[in-house]
């Protein structure tokens, strides 16, 4: 999911599009030679019962996984326990769980943005990269899980922006092609809604409530726009003209009414229900949607295209989910099998047949009777070979939430843009020299 889509990451190996490394090498959370020593000492033994920790189900196909590795296994049993639907209430516990050194969480399903805070932290173990199929998969997506030149999370899914839009309606307003810019979108939502059906429809909508998502949508307005959050050597680098154009679009089309004002509430599932319902001609949001969707009222009503930018094509921001190992959990040997049973491109194939989950198999995106039966597969994978990371900091927390209130108080016109950036500037300024 798109908070599916998070937190995370300092003086690791650079995520996907490279550079986008927020430096915190002094932080809490032990030094490089305890990381050396955790390695060293990370043991996978014991056999038993595990639990599988992960946000909500909203597609109801992991149980049917868990399902298949309990038939099978039957004295080691996965239970699994389900969090809240957003992000940084998953983050929240998982982390209140770890620093209680408690067992009761066993395998973790992490956002890709986590990896460096709970590795640093000593919150995950060290993975044996050699036990997994790390080169089938795309290679922005098993550097999500890479921490210091170690492993320590295994892609179980990747994620990527899309565009939804109603073919339906371009189509009867005489639009053949879906929109690469803000501009084109904004034209076709115009042409749309003269229709007699379309007319109490709104344009366009993403995340924007204040959680991870905003963040998420926030990074993909900047970097669609020609900016950046950090630069090349991963300093601060968002108070700039090219980033005030991202922000400055958003929060114009909240004024304009491009973006519906109860959007400012939206989460992926909000954003989900609204376009299935016919409220929206144009919807960001993760690949999950596909599945879902297909089976509402806009079914056949609906296609794929990658995210507008700018001056053309945007960029969607890195998510996804990995699969990490508490610390503190019991039973290690067993939750390594089921790791693997969970991450292997079985179950990553089924997944993408029953819940559009983006698989982190490569072959799958190349796969003829795969693309044709989900269209959406080749938009997919450049939307996922072209993310642009989030910041990757271990106090990502405290980042991605100074973001959060930051563009959360231009879209609500509490700051104008430029102040919002000018205080975001400095915010960040201050956490990546801590």
């Amino acid at each position: 999911m798109k908070t599916s889509t998070a937190r995370a990451i300092q003086c690791s190996a650079a995520l996907a599009a490279a550079g986008l490394l927020l430096t915190a090498c002094g932080s809490s959370g032990g030094s490089s030679s305890g990381q050396s020593t955790q390695a060293a000492a990370a043991s996978f033994k014991g056999r038993g019962p595990i639990t599988y920790v992960a946000g909500k189900d909203t597609t109801g196909t992991v149980q049917t996984i868990i399902d298949r590795w309990n038939k099978a296994h039957p004295k080691e049993k996965v239970t699994f326990i389900q969090l809240p639907t957003d992000a940084d209430s998953q983050r929240q516990q998982m982390i209140q769980n770890a620093e209680t050194k408690s067992d009761a969480y066993t395998v973790l399903a992490t956002d890709v943005v986590w990896t460096s805070e709970f590795a640093a932290h000593q919150w995950i173990e060290p993975l044996p990269a050699n036990q997994f199929p790390l080169g089938k998969m795309l290679q922005p997506v098993v550097q999500t899980g890479q921490y210091r030149g170690k492993l320590y999370a295994i892609p179980a899914s990747s994620n990527g922006g899309l565009l939804f839009y109603r073919t339906d309606l371009l189509k009867k307003a005489g639009v053949t092609e879906p929109p690469t810019t803000w501009a084109q979108m904004t034209a076709d939502c115009a042409k749309v809604k003269k229709l007699p059906e379309a007319k109490n429809m709104s344009c366009y909508a993403g995340q924007f409530q204040k959680y991870e998502g905003l963040t998420v949508n926030f990074a993909e307005a900047v970097n669609s726009a020609g900016g950046k959050i950090v630069d090349a050597d991963g300093k601060p680098d968002v108070d700039t003209p090219q980033a005030k154009k991202g922000l400055d679009f958003l929060v114009d089309s909240f004024k304009d009414r491009t973006i519906p004002k109860e959007a400012i509430t939206y989460q992926e599932e909000d954003g989900r229900q609204a376009f299935q319902a016919g409220k929206l001609i144009f919807l960001n949001n993760w690949p999950y949607v596909y599945s879902l969707a297909q089976k509402s009222a806009v079914k056949g009503k609906f296609a794929v295209a990658p995210l507008p930018g700018l001056n053309g094509l945007g960029a969607s921001s890195l998510g996804g989910s990995n699969l990490a190992l508490s610390s503190f959990a019991k039973n290690k040997a067993t939750a390594l099998d089921f790791m693997k049973f969970f991450t292997s491109e079985e179950s990553a194939t089924y997944f993408l047949k029953n819940a559009s989950l983006a698989p982190p198999y490569a072959d799958l995106y190349d796969n003829a009777s795969l693309d044709k039966q989900y269209p959406y597969l080749p938009d997919l994978k450049q939307s996922i070979t072209k993310a642009v990371p989030r910041p990757r900091v271990v106090q990502y927390g405290d980042v991605t939430a100074a973001i959060q209130n930051e563009v959360y108080a231009a879209l609500t016109g509490k700051k104008s843009s430029a102040q919002a950036l000018k205080d975001l500037q400095g915010d960040l300024q201050k956490l990546t020299a801590q």
